[in-house]
């Protein structure tokens, strides 16, 4: 097969549906729950290899929604909940099935905080901490982390295979240097966390700043993810893809979302 990027989730932290909230992007996704967003994470399939690209607190309902059963590699983006609350999801898949360690790449700031958070998993990780510009080959895709403008140490991924895909789901633009690695990548996947007002404008980026983004990278398609649907202005599936209409270079991501690579 064909390397592929597959988008396990695609939501910002509450989620969509949030069991507190009636909005209308909650109300929309109680209604049609293909609109229903879990929190970001991916998956890298290379064919012989697979990669999972931070695990969400819903990583065990992710995994079996797509039929996922095995994974080779963990890479965390960034030490917040929304990104790696699914780790222990992993811990009786390893011991049991597996019966050897996943490697797990890390933010060298992330470890400490790893090791209090997990100490019962422990054995069944190799910790590697992870550098900005370092690339990784896993069968024929490459991969390199690049910085982010985010509040804590935040790595980016280019995908390179056939295609190039560049991965950002929690950033406040691109610092320069970044920008000028990914000029050109076939499919920007990029954070697109607020509609209206932007609430962590050093953070996060509104639906309006992704597409803004992708223009000035030159991406050949831009997909929006990490979509919060109720912040700051809540809105649905329905008003921004209409919005879309004038930007046909642009789409929504949604979970389960498959590129080739």
């Amino acid at each position: 097969m064909s390397p592929e990027f597959k988008l396990l989730g695609t939501g910002a932290g509450p989620g969509v549906p949030s069991f507190y909230c009636d909005c209308i992007a909650c109300r929309e996704a109680r209604k049609k729950p293909q609109r229903a967003r879990t929190r970001s994470g991916a998956l890298i399939d290379t064919g012989n290899e697979r990669i999972l690209v931070d695990a969400s607190p819903d990583l065990r309902s992710q995994l079996i929604k797509e039929q996922i059963d095995s994974l080779d590699y963990l890479f965390i983006t960034h030490w917040h909940y929304d990104h790696f609350g699914g780790i222990g999801d992993l811990e009786f898949y390893i011991k049991l099935k597996r019966k050897h360690p996943v490697k797990l790449f890390l933010p060298s700031s992330a470890v400490e905080d790893f090791q209090a958070a997990y100490p019962f998993m422990m054995d069944v990780f190799e910790l590697e901490c992870w550098d900005y510009e370092q690339s990784y080959t896993f069968s024929d895709v490459k991969l390199t982390v690049l910085p982010a403008n985010h509040s804590i140490q935040t790595g980016g991924l280019l995908l390179e295979a056939g295609q190039r895909i560049a991965y950002f789901t929690d950033t406040s633009g691109l610092p320069e240097l970044t920008e000028q690695r990914i000029k050109g990548v076939d499919t920007l996947i990029c954070d697109a966390t607020f509609h209206g007002e932007n609430w962590y404008p050093d953070s996060h980026m509104t639906i309006e700043e992704a597409i803004q983004l992708g223009e000035k990278i030159k991406a050949g398609h831009t997909i929006l993810t990490h979509l919060a649907m109720h912040y700051s202005a809540p809105t649905t599936v329905q008003q921004i893809e209409e919005k879309l209409h004038s930007y046909p270079k642009v789409s929504l991501a949604f979970d389960g979302l498959t590129l080739k690579l």
